[in-house]
């Protein structure tokens, strides 16, 4: 609630604002995919239960674009700020 707060008190833009805290939370995207996606493909981890050729192949594609629409929208917002 702090940063909430903190953002009110300095009377910023609070559209601004939002789409910030957006870019810093899009940060853990990836470090939550990629790991997703290396465990759930290992037979050591996951035995029987491991994703198919054709799950790993679109959870690749996925993070692929995901981390891509999340460096995409970090270059676009700071290429207006500076």
């Amino acid at each position: 609630m702090l940063p909430s707060l903190v953002v009110l008190a300095l009377a910023v833009n609070t559209s601004q604002a939002l789409v910030l805290s957006q870019i810093v939370l899009s940060f853990g995207i990836p470090f939550a995919l990629v790991p997703l996606l290396l465990v759930t493909r290992d037979r050591r981890v996951m035995s029987d239960m491991t994703n198919r050729r054709l799950t790993n192949a679109a959870m690749l594609l996925i993070t692929i674009i995901i981390s891509g629409l999340n460096t995409y929208l970090l270059y676009n917002t700071l290429s207006g700020v500076f």
